[in-house]
């Protein structure tokens, strides 16, 4: 399983209004897109950086659905207005499970 840690530095003062649009629009979004969605989380050290993770089975899938959801018109119309003016900056990270890691369900992935 790949996950994507995505951290977002938002312009000050503005990290409640992107969770509430994150959890009201933009996950919901990513959800039926089809990526697996945790977040997004608060960082407890800066008020203004929020954290979420993105999940796929290959490098492949992952390239496949984020090439076609920021083709669409859900991103265009509804997600990149209203999300992209409240960041400042944001990076992503990449992992690679192992063969011992518990997901979500307690199950372990082989």
């Amino acid at each position: 399983m790949i996950l994507e840690i995505r951290h977002y530095t938002l312009k000050p003062g503005c990290r409640e209004k992107f969770i509430d649009f994150f959890e009201r629009r933009n996950r919901e979004a990513l959800r039926k897109a089809g990526m697996l969605v945790f977040g997004p989380l608060r960082d407890l050290e800066n008020p203004d950086k929020v954290h979420w993770m993105r999940a796929f089975s290959s490098m492949e899938e992952r390239e496949k659905l984020k090439d076609s959801f920021y083709n669409g018109s859900v991103w265009a119309e509804e997600i990149e207005p209203v999300a992209m003016p409240l960041i400042d900056h944001y990076e992503a990270e990449l992992g690679e499970t192992t063969a011992g890691f518990e997901n979500f369900s307690g199950k372990t992935t082989l």
